[in-house]
């Protein structure tokens, strides 16, 4: 992926020396964390979060309630800057190209677009959707309005989960930051405000739909910022496009416990997410990405 001297967002808050509740940094895993397996498990129930992350995010932090929240702490106390290592810089400049793709879709649509923060922590951290979790992976917030990582979880993707390559780190982002635009869209908040209609499964059914869709959005951006500065490179797409295979719910489910329990999905299958994925880059056209529609899937 060709990102070296494009530019950098400014929206990074990095809380990483801040540290967490228990005192350890970084993904758990293994000696005395959770192993691979439960970081699996942990990903099928909330990985890449954009549909109402309280509920994962409070069961893994202990708390109770159905919006119960822990505020998230002053931008003030965040005054120090990001660091400046390679990936530190990559993941500015992935999110400030998802900063300009989206700018220029909302403006031709004659609409804004609100740039997101993206929060650098290791370990846990407060948002106003509960508490974080380093084991549940990226997600994004809709209280706040802003997408969190803990970097450690770039090593699970490449080395765990099967998926390598800076482009499918992007995709991770992207993803994330396509919620954020469903956020803007009222999309999610009308999920959110069906829900106590649903039944769990029907619930679940919803949320595949609203993840397949931020993964559309992801393939927006990838086609909006070739189109623009050339970002690709021979073998990024398949990165991708693996990613997104190794992240279906059949997937993680399989390699986790060997069944799979379609039920129980909420992000959808592997296929699903590539198909989706792709049709976003293939298109460059949001309106195709309405994965709601009856027929679409």
């Amino acid at each position: 992926m060709r990102w070296q001297g494009n530019r950098e967002s400014d929206n990074v808050e990095d809380v990483r020396g801040e540290g967490s509740d228990d005192g350890r940094t970084g993904l758990p895993l293994g000696g005395g964390g959770l192993g691979i397996g439960g970081i699996a498990v942990a990903l099928v129930a909330s990985y890449f979060l954009g549909i109402n992350p309280m509920t994962m995010l409070n069961l893994l932090g202990g708390a109770s309630g159905n919006h119960a929240s822990v505020p998230a702490p002053h931008a003030s106390a965040r005054t120090n800057p990001p660091a400046n290592d390679e990936q530190t810089r990559f993941v500015r400049t992935v999110l400030a190209d998802t900063e300009d793709v989206w700018k220029d879709v909302f403006q031709q649509a004659g609409g804004q677009y609100r740039d997101p923060k993206l929060v650098l922590f290791r370990g846990s951290v407060p948002t106003a959707c509960g508490r974080g979790q380093a084991a549940t992976g990226p997600f994004y917030c809709p209280g706040d309005q802003k997408v969190y990582i803990d970097l450690g979880f770039y090593d699970i993707l490449r080395t765990r989960l099967g998926a390598p390559g800076d482009f499918a780190q992007a995709y991770v982002i992207a993803h994330e930051v396509g919620h954020h635009v469903q956020n803007l869209m009222g999309t999610s908040a009308k999920l959110d405000a069906m829900r106590p209609r649903l039944s769990q499964t029907q619930y679940n059914a919803m949320s595949v739909r609203l993840e397949l869709q931020a993964d559309c959005y992801a393939g927006v951006w990838a086609n909006h910022a070739q189109q623009a500065r050339q970002i690709i490179e021979a073998g990024d797409v398949d990165e991708a496009l693996n990613a997104a295979s190794q992240i279906g719910d059949d997937t993680l489910q399989r390699n986790a416990s060997g069944h799979v329990s379609p039920e129980s999905f909420t992000h959808g299958t592997s296929q699903q997410r590539v198909h989706w994925f792709k049709l976003g880059m293939d298109s460059g056209d949001i309106r195709q990405c309405n994965t709601f529609d009856k027929n679409a899937l």
